[in-house]
């Protein structure tokens, strides 16, 4: 029989996938004799089953009956008894921490015979009937699936009319009245009774947990973060503590660290006389840490001992959730906590230092994309700006954008191309859409640990919490008398917790400016704690450059890129795409190219290119000094280079009609014609155009050969390579490379120098890399196009699917990420794979590149890396995240 419940005693944090992380982590806790309240996980493999079959494992029943006798018997307390009734709470816990996951239901067993019996046993009626409330409001919404407003209002409602401000305030009257409403409504909207036999309850909230796997939000959050969509979700039964039983007890969440900054310290949020998702909800004020410790001092010195032994038994942040119930202690929850780039390069040289890790572990906790974000741009100091108010930085950056009150509005804003901040009294779960959608989030309630900020972080947003002075209201927010609507501009900073209106200009990051200038202009005349961030990106990144094997080249097509590009770290071009050479004022030799009637008119055309592409690649290579230059010849169609086919036939027909006939425009539109193709990307381009327009592809090598013998006569070291596009058969390259190798040893005898310029070819046809080990005999290196690769292999025409069917492929579950952003490592990974080996069986000492934009993508890289790439090649933007994320996959 396979084993789907296991009891906390039974497992640990190793097995996150079969248990969750939060069903792991609260076995290991239990393991370490942390005060964890007993409970049992239903593994992630029942709800597999449960969504392949429809319905539950038949054992599975039978499994969760014999945990929770087990657990009855060891409490001496039966679930729902009358008279001293056991009460758990069911929560879900798939391997990743997902927000879009059901929320949980606490007070399970409650009914309306079983308050009573809570009643005696606590002997405080008000919070039995709290806590009855709780659950009714709890499992119709998250069970049920009844608007979770209509249970909020009837609470304001009930507020309202005893005249108290929070719920905490609310009579046993009231409380009363207020279960009396919650069960109406349960039956209004769902058609049936409020459930009260407790192990009904217990198993549709178990059944709920389930469904919620492929809940819209969930599988929207497992696409933005690249989740697999197949591996379910845990469920932890988990028995109930109280930390609403008055004022000592309470609920809160902890950080052995700020999440936000890295700095050390105790970070977190109390709430007293509270439960179950109270603080992350914001729906009260909380209190801090310090003052727990105030009220509470024996529990404020346990929580310290046990975070401080967390933190060293995970060696890392800790993310913890707990409940005091009446003086006494109990652990909830531990995770590794989620934290905001800056936060992450901060916490991780901390630990170093601290001798709890070593530099390669360091490299392990931070990533490629949390060093983009430090590269984002910041508010600008100095600029003019209107301050409506303060609230808590929660995640930092900034961000300016038009307002919206709802999620819906956010994403159809992003979708329109709009930036934009999401403005909420608070945020949940329904609203991760939103989130993802917006620049920012601002809410008026809740703090670090809210929901907004924990999820924000998560994801990188930037976002400010509880500005308690912005009042939000039927679709408008008030702040100091003044009415901010749908559509103003609002500017704010995640660091501060400043709130502007309007648009604030931003600079540049010292991240930035360290990556282009250099450690010491960066830190000189910022703050220490900017310094001290910026000092742990340079010893991450340092580490990361001391050991990785691959190396990092980047796509550049002019001098002024190449420079950026080698200040950014870039160790090379991987691609310059010469295309890029032949437009503006040149586009008009193309289409006398084009039009040539011969070969000598041609030539002519050929002539005065030749020193314009010369002087561009003299720029490259002085640019690139040093370094190696790998040029491609001529890709693209030439129909690119001429008018549109559809706009010129209209103009030649206009004149034909009205007499005025232009014959360079009728040659060139025959020219248009005869050039137009059905699917140009898979015609007459690449290798193709140089065999079929003779004397092309020879203009560039001889300007390629004499720009580097101009170069190493002023005493450079050039390091070209010339690159052959789109060759699909080896007699393609043989062809080709013959012509070259003719000019290469003219211009070298002509010029009296001696160069090395390597042949080789960009792999991004199936064909050639299937044909690899006969394409090697003709190249001295392979540099894969990924992005044409995926094409072809995929069928795909990127500017077609990308803007078509692509929504649909991911809603379905066709694909994770879209192939083009991450490399398709079953398919067009294999074809590189495959490629690589067959080419190195040929020629050994076979270079192999990649210069795609799959070479700045952090997934791709550590691919890249196990199959033997020699280097990647990406936009200079991404060198320094392809730096970090080379070390990282040589550590991984």
């Amino acid at each position: 029989m396979t084993q789907y419940v296991y009891a906390f005693s039974e497992g640990n944090r190793d097995q996150r996938e079969l248990l969750g992380g939060k069903g792991a982590n609260l076995a290991e806790m239990t393991n370490l004799g942390l005060p964890v309240p007993p409970g049992f996980t239903i593994t992630t493999q029942a709800c597999r089953s449960y969504l392949a079959a429809g319905s539950e494992p038949g054992e599975l029943r039978v499994q969760v009956t014999m945990a929770l006798r087990r657990l009855e018997d060891d409490l001496g307390r039966q679930l729902g008894d009358r008279h001293d009734p056991l009460l758990v709470s069911v929560r879900s816990g798939a391997m990743h921490s997902m927000p879009g996951m059901m929320e949980t239901v606490l007070n399970v067993g409650l009914n309306d015979a079983s308050v009573k019996g809570l009643t005696e046993e606590s002997g405080d009626e008000r919070f039995a009937w709290d806590s009855y409330r709780r659950l009714l409001q709890m499992f119709g919404k998250t069970v049920l699936e009844i608007d979770g407003e209509i249970f909020a209002g009837a609470l304001d409602d009930a507020k309202a009319a005893q005249g108290v401000d929070v719920d905490v305030e609310l009579s046993v009257e009231s409380l009363r009245d207020l279960v009396a409403t919650f069960k109406a409504v349960i039956l209004d909207e769902s058609g049936s009774p409020f459930p009260q036999h407790p192990r009904e309850q217990l198993d549709l909230a178990i059944r709920a947990v389930f469904d919620s796997w492929n809940t819209e939000r969930a599988r929207l959050y497992r696409r933005r973060e690249r989740i697999p969509q197949d591996l379910g979700t845990a469920v932890n039964i988990c028995t109930m503590v109280f930390g609403n039983m008055g004022d000592t007890s309470g609920t809160g969440v902890a950080f052995t660290r700020d999440p936000a900054s890295g700095h050390g310290g105790v970070y977190g949020d109390y709430l007293v006389n509270a439960q179950g998702e109270d603080v992350v909800a914001g729906i009260r004020n909380t209190l801090s840490l310090a003052d727990l410790k105030n009220l509470d001092p024996s529990s404020y010195k346990q929580l310290l001992q046990v975070m401080r032994r967390l933190e060293t038994h995970y060696r890392d942040l800790c993310d913890i959730e707990f409940t005091i119930e009446r003086s006494k202690l109990w652990m909830l929850q531990t995770r590794v906590g989620k934290r905001t780039a800056a936060a992450a390069f901060r916490i991780a040289t901390q630990l170093v230092d601290e001798n709890l890790i070593t530099l390669d572990e360091a490299l392990e906790r931070v990533d490629g994309a949390q060093l983009a974000q430090l590269m984002f741009p910041r508010f600008d100091g100095a600029a003019e700006k209107h301050l409506l108010g303060k609230g808590m930085g929660a995640s930092p950056g900034a961000a300016s954008g038009y307002l919206v009150f709802d999620s819906a509005t956010a994403e159809k804003g992003a979708a329109e191309g709009k930036d934009v901040i999401l403005v909420r009294k608070e945020t949940n779960p329904d609203d991760l859409g939103g989130m993802i959608a917006a620049r920012g989030v601002l809410t008026s309630r809740g703090g670090k640990t809210s929901h907004a900020a924990v999820v924000a972080r998560g994801m990188g947003k930037t976002c400010v919490c509880g500005f308690s002075e912005l009042e939000v209201k039927d679709g408008a927010a008030t702040v100091d008398g003044r009415v901010l609507r749908e559509g103003d501009l609002i500017s704010i900073d995640g660091s501060s917790g400043e709130v502007f209106a309007g648009e604030v200009p931003v600079v540049a990051s010292p991240v930035a400016t360290y990556l282009e200038s250099g450690l010491g202009t960066a830190v000189k005349d910022i703050d220490e704690d900017t310094a001290d961030l910026v000092r742990a990106v340079d010893r991450l990144l340092s580490h990361a450059d001391s050991i990785r094997r691959l190396r990092v080249r980047t796509n550049a097509d002019n001098a002024q890129d190449a420079v950026r590009a080698r200040h950014l770290g870039a160790q090379g071009i991987g691609l310059c795409r010469t295309e890029h050479m032949f437009l503006g004022e040149r586009r008009v030799l193309i289409e006398r190219l084009v039009l040539a009637p011969d070969r000598a008119t041609r030539q002519t055309v050929y002539d005065e290119l030749l020193p314009l592409q010369r002087q561009d690649f003299v720029e490259l290579l002085t640019a690139m000094d040093g370094l190696p230059v790998t040029i491609r010849l001529l890709d693209p169609p030439l129909h690119e280079f001429l008018p549109d086919r559809t706009e010129l036939s209209v103009k030649v027909a206009v004149d034909r009609a009205t007499g005025q006939v232009d014959e360079d425009e009728e040659r060139l539109l025959a020219a248009v014609e005869r050039l137009h193709e059905s699917n140009p990307m898979l015609g007459l381009r690449g290798v193709r155009l140089g065999l079929v327009l003779p004397g092309l592809f020879a203009l560039q090598v001889r300007a390629i050969s004499e720009a580097a013998a101009i170069v190493k006569a002023d005493g450079g070291e050039p390091q070209v390579e010339i690159m052959i596009p789109l060759v699909g058969s080896v007699m393609e390259l043989f062809l080709i490379r013959d012509e070259a190798d003719q000019i290469l040893r003219a211009v070298q005898e002509e010029k009296g120098v001696a160069l090395t310029i390597p042949i080789g070819t960009m792999i991004e046809l199936p064909r050639a890399a299937l044909t690899a080990t006969r394409v090697a005999e003709a190249a001295e290196f392979f540099s894969f196009g990924t992005n044409d690769l995926t094409q072809t292999t995929w069928g795909f025409s990127r500017d077609d699917v990308e803007g078509g069917f692509f929504a649909t492929y991911l809603d379905r579950g066709v694909f994770m990420v879209s192939p083009f952003e991450s490399l398709d490592v079953d398919g067009v990974g294999r074809l590189i794979r495959i490629a690589a080996q067959d080419g190195r069986r040929t020629r050994p000492d076979l270079k192999l590149g990649v210069c795609g934009e799959h070479g700045g993508d952090p997934e791709s890289i550590h691919f890249f890396h196990r199959v033997g790439i020699d280097y990647v090649s990406c936009s200079p933007f991404r060198v320094p995240i392809a730096r970090l994320e080379a070390g990282r996959a040589a550590v991984i």
